[in-house]
């Protein structure tokens, strides 16, 4: 009798198991189906071009410390380009690469996100320069993720990334850059992941550029926020 239940409970654990990944991919694919739509809306409506900067709420373990030390909702960029017909965005992660616009979007947090453009597009980003721009961030495709927040190209963090890419292609900074002591290290969360990170040696006079420091720039103007 007890072996029968054990069998019972264990194929109901199962049914359920296979129910709750069969919900959660039909929500995904879901996801990916509204950001396919409202990428062709996007394009129509010229609201996505080469060179464009994406913001969005990452869901990574990190994300809340970096929120909260750079005070921002922000924890997430990547710059977008066209390959053929489809528009990718090119993003330091682990490793660094390029991921398909509608799967970033369906990544992030409630699906939102924010695209901004360089005030000064139109003259500055040539055919010449976005081809310039796109040699730059090919030269960091399969770098590892920089989890201690260098300035070297050793490694990548996602806004070091794009400010470099920028700066390197057409000489504009985006963004301020500060040190790692100019950011508000004061919470719990954020005091955990350096010591996570750099143990009790934290290197406060790193240079670093956050994702809410290019989000301010200056240069930049928004070209969709949903």
């Amino acid at each position: 009798m007890k072996k029968i239940l054990l069998i019972t409970t264990l194929l109901a654990l199962i049914v359920i198991a296979g129910l709750y990944a069969e919900r959660k991919l039909h929500g995904i694919n879901f996801k990916l189906r509204s950001a396919k739509k409202e990428i062709k809306e996007l394009s129509k409506n010229n609201e996505i071009q080469d060179g464009d900067l994406i913001f969005q709420t990452d869901l990574s373990p990190q994300s809340k410390a970096v929120e909260l030390a750079t005070k921002s909702i922000y924890s997430h960029c990547g710059i977008i380009f066209r390959k053929g017909n489809d528009f990718l965005v090119y993003e330091a992660v682990q490793p660094v690469r390029e991921t398909a616009l509608e799967k970033w979007i369906a990544r992030g947090k409630d699906g939102k996100y924010v695209i901004k453009r360089l005030k000064s597009a139109d003259k500055v980003l040539t055919p010449a320069i976005i081809a310039k721009m796109k040699q730059e961030a090919e030269k960091s495709m399969g770098k590892d993720y920089d989890l201690t927040f260098e300035w070297s190209d050793d490694k990548m963090y996602c806004s070091e990334f794009i400010w470099k890419i920028y700066q390197r292609a057409t000489g504009i900074e985006i963004g301020k850059l500060q040190h790692l002591k100019d950011m508000d290290l004061t919470s719990e969360a954020v005091k955990e992941k350096l010591k996570e990170r750099y143990g009790s040696k934290i290197p406060m006079n790193e240079t670093v550029v956050s994702p809410q420091a290019i989000f301010e720039s200056e240069l930049l103007t928004t070209v969709k926020s949903n």
